[in-house]
Parts: structure tokens; sequence; C-alpha cells
């Protein structure tokens, strides 16, 4: 009730600063607070469910957690193209909020829970494996493409959009606390399949909302051809129903690569190869030399946060399995679950988001606003400092002693604070530098490299674990995993730390790269060669930002 009471708090200081936006960022936040609400309780639980019901060991529970964690980033670029290119971004966040939906159900499918790890119920798990895919799916569907209308509501140089971004992860984060606490408390207290079937009420929840709520949207994210999307493929079904179709025969695919760890690491290695290649070939070949200049910063920056995503993932993974074995989860009286620590990232993010945008305003009207380059280090260092005092709290209790449940809190609220200054900032920062329309294919590579921050997550998960376990009495099991997991938390530590003063002093060479003395004056070049606009909110130009006059796609 407490943690609840800083959420409500939280969301009412976002919608009071909200009131000077545009309506529709209030539709937004919401979709995206129930998508969030669904994605985080089912993910509270995941570690916990592989472990407990269907008795993997820890080192193959952070392979599939891994693997689709990984597989969640890597489908945003393929979202990301098919919105830019075909569907718009409203639609494609309908396909993949039905897609969710599916894929939530799904989970709530638990069967009996495993007693001997080699007699596990093949069709179970497959179903678990085909809702981990349908996730996956729909998340690549939706997860870039909302985040893109939110900056198609403001102008590039709208001096609003840090702002509009930090709220509006206020409203991710809203999401992700509710499903952590309450879908968190129900799967572990009274069932796998009512978590995870809260989850998917959740995801409901957020299709009706935006759904209901287009209009609000005054024409953002619509297709930019609407006529060319209506034409039929062979004379039979629509170019948009034959992409539904193609999106449907994918899960499949994804369905077999969500068990092999492996072949999702040679998959997001291709991916990747791929999507920078093209970025760069696109950027050399047809960009002026400033916006060409302003791609190369936001691939620096994107490649930047791979190391803050592989530090920070652990909360899903090792840092979860730590909570759960070695902390003392006491407070006043009760022992708490494991899996509700992990809102405590989301309700630190509610009540300081608003503080957070307030901050960055305030900042930038007195000239004094930290460059972009300079917050990602300001995160990367916050980021390394949570583990570090994770590590001075449990050696002070000594090895062999549950560590006590305040470093866990402060461990999440350093990784808070730095994720705020990294991760809202640098969405913000994408649809800045990007050109219109790259704008998907750039919040697609975004995520991606957040995939492979997830990928090398769990890696490093992997360190944290010991085979001597199985061997040991419970005193002894406790001091071990303490000793694996405080050994790699303190290099990851000072690694983190490390980073983020190199990238405060080379911060003012990324800013030179962005060339934001001279966006305003190159956007408007670009609109007047290409006969578009940027989206405002007074109703004027608002369909086709990608269209010429006479309706044909812009490349």
């Amino acid at each position: 009730m407490i943690l609840l009471g800083f959420i409500v708090l939280g969301v009412l200081n976002a919608l009071w600063q909200m009131r000077t936006h545009p309506k529709g960022l209030y539709i937004l936040f919401f979709a995206e607070m129930w998508e969030r609400f669904s994605y985080y309780g089912m993910r509270a639980l995941l570690i916990f469910y592989l472990t407990k019901h269907f008795l993997f060991t820890d080192d193959q529970a952070y392979g599939i957690y891994g693997a689709y964690t990984t597989l969640v980033y890597i489908t945003p670029v393929i979202g990301g193209m098919l919105a830019d290119r075909f569907l718009g971004q409203r639609k494609a966040i309908v396909i993949g909020a039905v897609l969710l939906v599916l894929g939530h159900a799904g989970m709530a499918i638990e069967g009996a829970p495993v007693e001997d790890p080699t007699m596990r119920d093949a069709t179970i798990l497959n179903v678990f494996y085909l809702s981990l895919a349908l996730i996956v799916a729909g998340v690549g569907f939706l997860k870039a493409n909302i985040s893109a209308i939110v900056g198609e509501l403001y102008k590039k140089t709208d001096p609003r959009r840090d702002s509009a971004f930090t709220l509006f992860y206020v409203g991710i984060n809203l999401g992700a606390a509710g499903g952590a606490l309450l879908a968190g408390w129900l799967g572990e207290t009274y069932g796998w399949s009512y978590g995870f079937g809260l989850a998917g009420i959740g995801m409901l929840a957020g299709l009706v909302v935006f759904v209901w709520g287009k209009p609000l949207l005054q024409g953002a994210g619509e297709p930019p051809n609407p006529a060319y999307l209506a034409e039929k493929v062979g004379g039979v079904i629509t170019r948009e129903w034959f992409i539904y179709i193609l999106s449907f025969l994918g899960v499949g695919v994804l369905w077999y690569l969500i068990r092999d760890e492996a072949t999702v690491g040679i998959t997001l290695g291709f991916a990747m190869v791929a999507t920078y290649g093209y970025i760069l070939w696109r950027s050399v070949s047809k960009l002026q030399p400033h916006a060409r200049n302003r791609i190369f910063a936001a691939l620096f920056l994107i490649t930047v946060q791979v190391l803050f995503w592989a530090l920070f993932e652990q909360a899903g993974s090792s840092l979860n399995i730590f909570t759960d074995r070695a902390v003392d989860r006491t407070i006043l009286g009760q022992e708490q679950p494991a899996s509700i620590f992990q809102s405590l990232n989301a309700i630190y993010i509610v009540f300081l988001g608003p503080l957070f945008a307030l901050g960055w305003a305030w900042l930038a009207k007195r000239k004094m606003d930290p460059s972009t380059g300079a917050k990602f280090g300001l995160g990367v260092i916050q980021l390394g400092l949570g583990f570090l005092v994770l590590v001075w709290g449990a050696q002070s209790a000594g090895l062999g002693n549950l560590t006590p449940v305040f470093f866990i809190c402060m461990v999440y609220l350093l990784h808070t604070t730095g994720e705020l200054c990294l991760s809202p900032v640098g969405l913000s920062a994408m649809t800045r530098l990007s050109t219109p329309n790259m704008v998907g294919l750039i919040m697609g590579a975004w995520f991606l490299a957040s995939g492979a921050g997830n990928f090398v997550a769990a890696q490093i998960a992997k360190l944290t674990s010991s085979d001597a376990l199985a061997s040991l009495d419970a005193e002894a099991a406790l001091a071990e995993t303490q000793r694996a997991v405080m050994e790699v938390y303190s290099q990851i530590g000072w690694i983190a730390v490390g980073v983020g003063v190199a990238l405060i002093v080379i911060s003012p060479i990324i800013k030179r790269m962005m060339h934001l003395d001279t966006l305003e004056a190159d956007m408007e070049g670009y609109h007047v060669k290409h006969g578009t606009s940027d989206f405002t909110m007074d109703g004027e130009a608002m369909v086709g930002e990608r269209e010429s006059p006479t309706g044909d796609v812009k490349d």
C-alpha cells in the first residue's frame, strides 16, 4: 500500500505537468502504461517460473530469459521499418497489442509443477514458448512505434520534447510498477497463472485505450500511403493483410528461436551489422553533411546503451535471484516476495521522473542543460555506483549472512537515477537527430542495441552462478552465492564508472556532431525539398509527413 501510494502521487504530478502538452500525449501515456503493466508483470515472474515451476538450472533459465529479452529488442527493427514504409505507426501498434494479448493469455496455461526436470510436459513447454514468441512479435510492432508517435506530436526544435519523453517514461514505469507489484504478488502467492493472467488483462486495457483515443492523435502515425497499402497482392488480399499474415508466420520462427540462445546470438550479430550498415549507407549516400553527422552521433549513443543495458538488466535475472536467496526481505515484520522488488525501479521513476523533467526544463531555460553525451555519462556512472553500493552492503553484513534489504533499495535507486539520465533523453535524441523518413529505423536500431545489451546481460548473469551450490548446506550455499555475485558486481561496477567518466570527457565532441545550432534551418530545408511538414498540433499538415503533395512515398 505504501508503494502504491508513491505511484499515485507520481502519476498525479505527471498528469498535472501534461496539461501544457498535446492531448495525444495522454492517450500514448495510458496505452504504453498498460502495455508495460503486462510486460513487466510477466518479467517479474519469468526467472522464478523457469527455476521453480519448470526446474531449469540457473544457467538454463538465464539462457532462455536472455534469448527472450534479446528478441524483444531485435523485432522493433522490423516493426519500425514496416511502420515507416507501409503500415504507419498507429496500425502497427494495434496489431502489436493484439499479439501481446494472445501471448499473455497463453502464459496463463501453466500445467502441473514439474517434479523431475527430465519429465517436463512437452505440450505445456511448447505453449510456453509459443506464448513468449507472440509477446516478442507484439512488442516488435508496438515498442518503437509508440515512442515514434510521441516524437511526431512535437516539432524537432520544440523545447518541450525532453520533458514530454520524460513524462511518457513516467507512464511506462507506472505500468511497470503496477505489473511487478500486483502480477508478481499474485503469481508468487496464489499461482503463476493468476499473475500472468492479470498481465494479459492489462494489455487488453491498453489496446482499448489506444483504439478509443485515436482521434486525439489528430493524424499522427497514419500510413505514409494508404492507397498503396490497400492495393491487392496477386489480386487476392490487400497488402496490409499480407503483412499481417507474414507476421503471424514469423511467430513460428520466433517460437523456434526462443529456446536456442546460440542461434539468437548469431541472429543478433547479423541484425546489428545489417542495420548499422544500412543506416551508414543511407547516411553517407543520401544525406547532407550536417544530417549525416547527426546520424553518426545517434549511432554512437545507440552503441553506448549496449553497455548500460547489459548491466542494468541484471535486475530481471541475477539480481532477482540474489534478492530471492541472499537478501533479508522482511519489512514491517513481513517477508516480502522477491518479485515485488522489481517494482522499485519503476516506482522511483514515477516519483522522480517528473522532477527530472522539471530539472531539465529549468536548466534549459538558464542555458545550463548538460549535453546529451554528458547525461549519458552521468547515467553510466550512477549505474556502476549502484553495484558498488550493493557489494559494500553485502560485504559489511558478512558472507553467510543475509544482506539487509536497504541495499537492494539503494541499488535500484541509483540505477533509476542513471536510467533517467540516459533512456528518456536518448529516446528524445533519436527522434531529434534522425530525418523524418528514417525515424522508425533509428528507433528500431535503438531497441536493437537494447537487445544486444540484454544478450550480454545473460552472459554476465551466468558468471554469477555456481555449480557448487547443489552440494553445499544452506549456510555455505548462501556464502557461495554472495561470493560469486559480489565478485562479478564489483568488476562491472568499476568498469561502468570508468566508461561514464570517459563519456563526460568526450561529450563536447558528440555535441558538435549533433549540429543543434543549425537543426531548425536544416529541417526547414528538408521539408521544402520533399514537400512535407513537421507534425504540429494545430490541425495543419497532420497526415502524410512522408508523402509528397501527389501522395508518392518519399525516400
